[in-house]
């Protein structure tokens, strides 16, 4: 609903990119369903914008 309509949620997203952590990967509370455009556009900006710890 972030865009002010409600549509059907078809695409389970990880909140926070696992990027092969097996453990985000799994954990159902980084979970959060998403329909396709909003999971596309979140992942584009996120690959495109990505967060590195060291």
């Amino acid at each position: 609903m972030a865009e002010g309509r409600y549509v059907p949620a078809t695409v389970v997203d990880h909140i926070i990119p696992h990027r092969g952590d097996e453990t985000l990967m799994w954990s159902e509370s980084n979970w959060q369903a998403l329909c396709k455009p909003c999971h596309d556009k979140k992942t584009w900006t996120e690959d495109k914008n990505p967060v590195y710890s060291y």
